[in-house]
């Protein structure tokens, strides 16, 4: 199967909280627009920008917004600063017409980008206020709260943690992946095609979690006798589960040694033990991923080896992003 990671053809398209791309739709008529997002993931994706608070009519400039707790946290509020004008309702409205209109217009969305600390779209940690006592950081945005709601799959993540390496890498591996996945499930699939993807996919999943890997091949393989509908939605849901947990150094290693084993009767010595130096040397966190990738490909292609040449796991993403390149 072929394995989308290039920005050939038609890119994917991606969500993104409009001022993460410079628009100036900020309270204060200004942006944040992100340098990684625009200049490096920019050329590789289509961005689908939306600013929740401008589209539902609050204008900018604009009072600023905040989440307040109502009995508790089971009912939290989205109110103006100063004057405590609630906007949770219309926001909430809102919320669910775009979304609706979104799975329309952009059926084929692939990930969300949202701003961090935002009261509509903060996707975790927002400042939530109380009538007494300071801040705390256990807030949802409303409008991040109704996408997660609508799109369960949709790999989602906010602006402050793609400055984590790990974090932005495992972002932009699940965008790739729903994007194949989508692909998959199109009008007409096969059993025999669930077959190829889950194949196609085992190392990169043996990455995240060796337990779910098989039991995302139980469901394969007894997919046969199971309603189409059924199969679709059990895979779905447990593939991007398991993708959402984050890989390891040891993992890795684990999947690396997988795929020598592979090879283990086509290498001389030499060729051997460089390969094993270079995962040991990954194993000690001298060396990034990409030295023993960039070894495992060589050989597998020298050698033909079709069944690790077509591993998702060997280009996840485009290399340009050169997001296998930190120690």
């Amino acid at each position: 199967m072929e394995l989308k990671t290039s920005a050939a053809g038609p890119r994917l398209k991606i969500g993104i909280s409009a001022c993460l791309l410079g628009q100036e739709v900020r309270f204060d008529g200004g942006h944040k627009r992100d340098q990684f997002l625009t200049e490096v993931l920019g050329p590789h994706v289509e961005w689908v920008p939306i600013c929740p608070e401008v589209e539902m009519g609050l204008g900018t400039p604009r009072e600023t917004l905040r989440l307040v707790r109502v009995d508790g946290n089971q009912g939290l509020r989205m109110m103006t600063t100063r004057t405590g004008v609630d906007h949770t309702d219309g926001m909430n409205r809102w919320a669910n017409r775009r979304l609706e209109a979104l799975a329309r217009e952009a059926p084929d969305l692939c990930g969300y980008v949202l701003k961090k600390d935002s009261p509509s779209c903060g996707m975790e940690r927002v400042k939530t206020f109380g009538a007494r006592g300071a801040p705390e950081r256990n807030g949802r945005g409303l409008f991040a709260t109704a996408l997660i709601a609508r799109f369960p799959a949709l790999p989602v993540e906010e602006e402050g943690r793609l400055a984590d390496p790990r974090c932005r890498e495992n972002f932009i591996e699940r965008v790739f992946a729903y994007c194949r996945l989508k692909d998959l499930f199109k009008p007409g699939w096969t059993h025999g095609q669930l077959v190829q993807f889950h194949t196609a996919h085992k190392m990169s999943l043996l990455a995240h979690s060796t337990e779910n890997c098989e039991a995302l091949g139980r469901l394969v393989a007894n997919g046969q006798q199971t309603p189409k509908r059924e199969l679709r939605a059990a895979y779905e849901r447990l593939f991007m589960t398991t993708l959402a947990m984050p890989s390891t150094r040891r993992r890795h290693v684990n999947v690396l040694m997988h795929m020598l084993g592979h090879l283990k009767t086509k290498l001389d010595a030499a060729s051997k033990r460089e390969l094993l130096d270079s995962i040991g040397d990954y194993r000690k966190g001298t060396a990034p991923l990409i030295v023993p990738l960039t070894l495992m490909r060589h050989h597998a292609r020298v050698y033909g080896i079709e069944y690790l040449m077509g591993q998702s796991y060997m280009e996840p993403h485009p290399r340009e992003l050169m997001l296998r390149n930190h120690v």
